[in-house]
């Protein structure tokens, strides 16, 4: 009978425990980036990526980007304006979700982990004229850490870019 209960204690005492975690990779590489609408300088802007029921989100403060030509770095945390947060959904989400003035009532959102910190870099271009320019802002987060409610961490982003938009003067 000891050797019973030392067996059964022997499994309790090396038996490891992953937690609840349900994530273990994010990948929003095949997904392309979305918005709601015009990109504009001063005003907040969404930016999304979907990958079926799952959404990597950006909401860029007013006057985050800058319509000037340069490579700048974007530090986010828990105080800043902008943040990142990656959704998982009940069902498939799709853009009305983000950009319907009343969103649909399905898919509901199962769990949502917003990042406590990242890195966003931004190279901006003018693809139009001196005249009448068009920046293009290549955005690429390049650090970001996501802690769920029960304090795990995604550790795994697997994005080498996140997307690419344009606004005017």
């Amino acid at each position: 009978m000891n050797k019973f209960f030392s067996l059964i204690l022997f499994v309790f005492m090396f038996s490891c425990d992953d937690g609840d975690l349900q994530i273990e990779t994010l990948d929003f590489n095949d997904a392309s980036l979305q918005t709601c609408g015009t990109v504009a300088i001063a005003q907040n802007n969404v930016l999304f990526k979907l990958n079926t029921n799952e959404a990597l989100i950006m909401n860029l403060g007013p006057n985050t980007l800058k319509n000037e030509v340069g490579a700048f770095v974007i530090e986010i945390t828990a105080s800043t304006s902008t943040q990142v947060s990656y959704r998982i959904f009940s069902d498939t989400a799709t853009k009305n979700y983000f950009c319907d003035i009343v969103p649909p009532v399905s898919p509901t959102v199962v769990e949502e982990i917003i990042a406590s910190q990242a890195t966003i870099a931004v190279t901006t271009t003018n693809t139009g004229t001196a005249t009448e320019p068009i920046f293009s802002h290549q955005i690429e987060i390049t650090k970001i850490t996501l802690q769920t409610a029960s304090g795990q961490r995604i550790t795994d982003l697997t994005l080498n870019e996140f997307g690419t938009v344009t606004t005017t003067n």
